[in-house]
């Protein structure tokens, strides 16, 4: 539970139709089993304790006593379990029988909740013997105790923040005012589904969207259980088709008519999170719902979820690829809108071989393309001085005239030395006054070409470089419109790739591969016998940690300490846990001591879920201090 984390299982007992104390025992068994793999939410399905197929057997009193007798002997049975468990059956008030959810923590039954939406259509005739269940909760005396039984019934843990599970039964989800809605917007993070939902063809694929889709639709964790196995197949059969999602994630999926229990841990701090920042998600008048307090255990949920290493990448190649032309397409018609609207013709852009200018380059050729300009009016400007190798210099001269654009070369070894003599600089002091006047005069040198030709210069620098702050202010760190801003730098090898891959020209594939095979490097230090020097990723850390940490910090806002937890588990094997977090440190050092530098970016097109933009999603302060975030890395 630490973290958020909570784990959650559906569970399919094969049944005997009509048999509950047969029944019984198989459900006793599966909660036992989920317990051992430390759910602390259990579902199982619809009518689960006399079977879902009973038919007019329902109406038969032996049958309605022997299931609560059964619902009494689980609930004994499962009293040590630390777990809130769901289970259907068939209950009995005021003289209507529904089709109810009972509730079960520590050995007692909580709560009854009924159906709300009773079908009466195609296969089913549900309405033949069950009553649409009551919403505002009443007093109902089951075993002794008065229980409450009602559909506006929220479960809330009172040693996990956040943690609210309200409950519907299977057709509930099919309808078009679903009471999950009402549950989520009086404070239900969690839905309980407990279904019988026979299986058709594709019918599971329209299940799939229908639990999917609520879950992003209410930003809630969604768990759906459906009747396998042991069911009639008089003229349906089921299939056991239960899942797990997670805010329009599906975190787990049973196979068709396989009668597994599925698990997943929900992140409720994430769907916290989420909510908070949704400010159109709103909350509705609860004075309708009877709110339940449940206790469960503290102790740390042992993950089973996987933490993809690039959050930002998708790695089904298919997926992959559709994302870099979506991303491509936003970034050329973000720019395209620029010339529209500037009336400009031409293009200056500083190109040193490596990846970010590489894709600024492919971008604004494709823009060109699209406003049916001549590429010669790209201006690719290449600036050798102190630190640039032949590779990279010979890169960025073949991709200029591969791709067709103007090459211009301007030395600025003798400008840059003039200007140290004019300040006082010694040459030989590789300091940051060496490292940033040489990217301060390339910034000049490119907006000053501009003004000659009218041109616009766009911005090559990516969105980890402004998270790390590794751009030189008033250098790299300026442009006319910074085409790669919404881009991490791990997805920039993914869109130079895509290119290459896709370019349908031999020669250009070829200087792209080669720029994706050279270390990243900003070139601001003399070559070691004519080898790059400096090479970003032994100053400043692994992008690819970077990225991750940018990734679930701003856009999932988990805390240092869940970062660092998910980041060993998702890089487990590549880098020990104290490289992590050494640069995890360096990452919030970084990042809070570098948003002066990004309170005043250049425009720039968002592309993705996170975005650095001062006007667009992170108002954050210039001066506001990571000690916070610092110090809960201290206990690590």
């Amino acid at each position: 539970m630490e973290h958020g984390f909570i784990k959650a299982a559906a569970a399919i007992p094969k049944i005997k139709v009509a048999d509950p104390e047969y029944n019984a025992g198989e459900i006793c068994k599966k909660i036992e089993e989920a317990c051992e793999k430390q759910a602390k939410i259990i579902v199982l399905p619809e009518l689960c304790i006399t079977g879902y197929t009973c038919g007019d057997l329902f109406l038969q009193e032996a049958l309605l006593d022997k299931a609560k007798e059964q619902l009494v002997v689980i609930a004994e049975k499962t009293k040590e379990a630390d777990a809130v468990i769901f289970v259907g059956l068939p209950i009995e008030r005021e003289h209507k029988l529904y089709n109810a959810a009972a509730v079960i923590k520590g050995g007692e039954v909580l709560a009854f909740i009924p159906k709300r939406f009773i079908p009466a259509y195609s296969e089913f005739y549900e309405t033949r013997h069950f009553t649409p269940g009551n919403e505002t909760a009443v007093d109902f005396l089951f075993n002794g105790k008065y229980v409450p039984f009602g559909t506006d019934i929220l479960l809330e843990c009172d040693c996990m923040s956040g943690l609210v599970i309200g409950c519907e039964i299977c057709e509930d989800i099919w309808v078009p005012n679903s009471p999950a809605v009402r549950h989520a917007m009086a404070g239900a993070s969690v839905i309980i589904n407990l279904s019988a939902s026979n299986a058709t063809v594709a019918k599971d694929t329209y299940r799939n969207g229908l639990v999917t889709s609520s879950s992003a639709r209410l930003i809630a964790a969604y768990i759906y259980a459906s009747a396998g196995e042991g069911e009639s197949t008089q003229d349906v059969v089921f299939d056991g088709h239960s899942m797990i999602a997670e805010n329009g994630t599906l975190l787990s999926e049973a196979k068709r008519f396989s009668g597994e229990t599925i698990y997943a841990d929900i992140d409720i701090h994430k769907l916290q999170m989420e909510r908070r920042r949704m400010n159109t998600f709103m909350s509705e008048d609860t004075h309708t719902y009877t709110v339940l307090p449940f206790s469960l255990k503290k102790e740390e949920t042992k993950l089973t979820r996987v933490f993809g290493m690039t959050p930002f990448v998708p790695t089904d190649k298919e997926a992959r690829e559709k994302r870099c032309e979506d991303i491509l397409s936003i970034q050329s018609y973000g720019l395209k809108k620029r010339y529209e609207h500037t009336g400009a013709k031409n293009a200056v852009i500083g190109i040193s071989g490596g990846l970010d200018s590489t894709l600024a380059l492919l971008v604004t050729v494709r823009t060109f393309d699209m406003l049916g300009y001549p590429r010669n009016q790209i201006l690719s400007v290449t600036m050798p001085c102190f630190g640039t190798t032949d590779r990279t210099y010979d890169n960025a001269c073949s991709l200029a005239k591969t791709l067709g654009t103007q090459l211009k070369e301007v030395d600025i070894k003798e400008a840059v030395t003039v200007h140290f003599k004019e300040i006082g600089q010694d040459v030989d002091n590789h300091d940051v006054t060496y490292e940033n006047g040489q990217a301060r005069e390339r910034t000049q040198v490119l907006m000053d070409i501009a003004n000659q030709t009218g041109g616009l210069v766009i911005g090559t620098g990516d969105m980890s470089e402004l998270a790390l702050g590794w751009a030189t202010y008033n250098g790299d760190h300026m442009s006319m419109y910074g085409v790669n801003a919404g881009v991490p730098k791990t997805l920039v090898r993914h869109l130079v790739q895509f290119y290459a891959d896709t370019c349908n020209d031999n020669a250009l594939k070829a200087v792209l591969l080669d720029i994706l095979d050279t270390p990243v490097s900003p070139e601001l230090l003399p070559p070691v016998d004519g080898v790059i020097s400096q090479k970003t990723e032994d100053i400043v850390g692994p992008y690819e940690l970077h990225d991750f940490f940018l990734y679930y910090m701003l856009r999932q806002g988990f805390a240092p300490g869940k970062v660092y937890r998910i980041a060993c588990i998702a890089f487990k094997g590549i880098y020990e846990k104290e490289v992590i977090l050494k640069w995890l440190r360096i990452f919030y050092r970084r990042f809070f001591a570098q948003q002066f530098k990004r309170s005043c970016l250049p425009d720039g097109p968002k592309v993705g879920s996170v975005s650095l933009s001062p006007r667009g999603d992170l108002r954050m302060p210039s001066d506001a201090s990571a000690r916070l975030w610092l110090e809960e890395l201290e206990k690590f």
